[in-house]
Protein backbone atom coordinates (compact mmCIF):
# COMPACT_ATOMS: atom_id res chain seq x y z
CA UNK A 1 0.00 0.00 0.00
CA UNK A 2 0.85 3.41 -0.40
CA UNK A 3 -0.30 6.52 1.58
CA UNK A 4 -0.60 9.85 0.56
CA UNK A 5 -0.79 12.81 2.78
CA UNK A 6 -1.58 16.54 1.09
CA UNK A 7 -1.31 19.57 3.23
CA UNK A 8 -0.94 23.47 2.07
CA UNK A 9 -4.34 24.02 1.31
CA UNK A 10 -6.23 27.00 2.95
CA UNK A 11 -8.37 30.32 2.40
CA UNK A 12 -6.68 32.79 0.17
CA UNK A 13 -8.27 35.78 -1.55
CA UNK A 14 -8.35 35.70 -5.30
CA UNK A 15 -5.22 36.42 -7.15
CA UNK A 16 -3.45 34.93 -3.93
CA UNK A 17 -0.93 31.66 -3.80
CA UNK A 18 -0.71 28.45 -2.35
CA UNK A 19 1.59 25.97 -2.72
CA UNK A 20 0.51 22.47 -1.79
CA UNK A 21 2.40 18.95 -1.08
CA UNK A 22 2.07 15.14 -1.39
CA UNK A 23 3.92 13.03 0.34
CA UNK A 24 4.09 9.39 -0.23
CA UNK A 25 4.98 6.91 2.08
CA UNK A 26 4.70 2.81 2.56
CA UNK A 27 4.96 0.74 -0.52
CA UNK A 28 6.62 3.78 -2.65
CA UNK A 29 8.44 1.49 -4.97
CA UNK A 30 6.96 1.07 -8.41
CA UNK A 31 5.37 4.85 -8.43
CA UNK A 32 5.84 6.39 -11.51
CA UNK A 33 3.04 8.99 -12.19
CA UNK A 34 1.88 11.15 -9.66
CA UNK A 35 -0.59 14.32 -9.92
CA UNK A 36 -2.91 16.45 -8.21
CA UNK A 37 -7.01 16.37 -9.43
CA UNK A 38 -9.48 18.79 -7.38
CA UNK A 39 -13.41 18.50 -6.85
CA UNK A 40 -15.47 21.36 -6.38
CA UNK A 41 -18.94 20.42 -4.64
CA UNK A 42 -21.68 18.94 -7.04
CA UNK A 43 -19.25 18.64 -9.68
CA UNK A 44 -16.75 15.20 -10.49
CA UNK A 45 -12.89 14.90 -9.95
CA UNK A 46 -10.71 16.56 -12.82
CA UNK A 47 -7.27 16.52 -13.24
CA UNK A 48 -5.44 19.38 -12.77
CA UNK A 49 -1.53 18.62 -13.20
CA UNK A 50 0.74 15.66 -13.35
CA UNK A 51 4.28 15.06 -13.20
CA UNK A 52 6.13 11.34 -14.27
CA UNK A 53 8.92 9.56 -13.31
CA UNK A 54 11.15 11.16 -15.76
CA UNK A 55 9.41 15.38 -15.48
CA UNK A 56 7.23 15.50 -18.25
CA UNK A 57 4.07 17.79 -17.01
CA UNK A 58 0.80 18.23 -17.97
CA UNK A 59 -1.95 20.86 -17.07
CA UNK A 60 -5.47 21.24 -17.39
CA UNK A 61 -6.03 24.03 -19.78
CA UNK A 62 -7.69 26.34 -17.43
CA UNK A 63 -4.58 25.87 -14.71
CA UNK A 64 -1.83 26.53 -17.44
CA UNK A 65 0.39 29.41 -16.82
CA UNK A 66 -0.98 29.89 -13.34
CA UNK A 67 -0.12 26.97 -11.48
CA UNK A 68 3.49 24.56 -11.90
CA UNK A 69 3.41 21.27 -10.47
CA UNK A 70 7.19 20.13 -8.98
CA UNK A 71 8.63 16.82 -7.25
CA UNK A 72 11.72 16.33 -4.86
CA UNK A 73 12.41 12.30 -5.51
CA UNK A 74 14.66 12.20 -2.86
CA UNK A 75 11.52 13.67 -0.48
CA UNK A 76 8.59 11.67 -2.41
CA UNK A 77 7.12 14.60 -2.53
CA UNK A 78 5.04 16.41 -5.14
CA UNK A 79 4.28 20.09 -4.89
CA UNK A 80 1.78 22.38 -6.38
CA UNK A 81 2.13 25.79 -6.70
CA UNK A 82 -1.29 27.83 -7.29
CA UNK A 83 -0.57 31.32 -8.44
CA UNK A 84 -3.50 33.96 -9.28
CA UNK A 85 -5.59 31.92 -7.71
CA UNK A 86 -9.74 32.42 -9.02
CA UNK A 87 -12.60 31.60 -7.28
CA UNK A 88 -13.34 28.68 -9.65
CA UNK A 89 -9.69 27.17 -8.41
CA UNK A 90 -11.81 26.54 -5.26
CA UNK A 91 -12.02 22.82 -4.35
CA UNK A 92 -10.62 20.00 -3.18
CA UNK A 93 -7.37 18.90 -3.98
CA UNK A 94 -6.40 15.38 -4.44
CA UNK A 95 -3.28 13.90 -5.00
CA UNK A 96 -2.88 10.69 -6.88
CA UNK A 97 0.43 8.06 -7.41
CA UNK A 98 0.16 5.74 -9.94
CA UNK A 99 2.08 2.72 -9.76
CA UNK A 100 4.30 1.17 -13.56
CA UNK A 101 1.81 -1.96 -13.24
CA UNK A 102 -1.37 0.44 -12.70
CA UNK A 103 -2.30 0.60 -9.16
CA UNK A 104 -3.77 3.54 -8.27
CA UNK A 105 -3.86 5.62 -4.60
CA UNK A 106 -5.20 9.18 -3.78
CA UNK A 107 -4.84 10.82 -0.94
CA UNK A 108 -7.88 12.23 1.27
CA UNK A 109 -7.47 15.91 0.30
CA UNK A 110 -7.04 19.37 1.12
CA UNK A 111 -9.30 21.99 0.74
CA UNK A 112 -8.61 25.49 -1.17
CA UNK A 113 -10.86 28.08 -0.86
CA UNK A 114 -10.73 31.49 -3.21
CA UNK A 115 -12.70 34.22 -2.21
CA UNK A 116 -13.96 36.75 -4.55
Amino acid sequence: QVQLVESGGGLVQAGGSLRLSCTASGNIFGINDMGWYRQAPGQQRALVATITRSGTTNYADSVKGRFTISKDNAKYTVYLQMNNLEPEDTAVYHCRATKILGQDYWGRGTQVTVSS
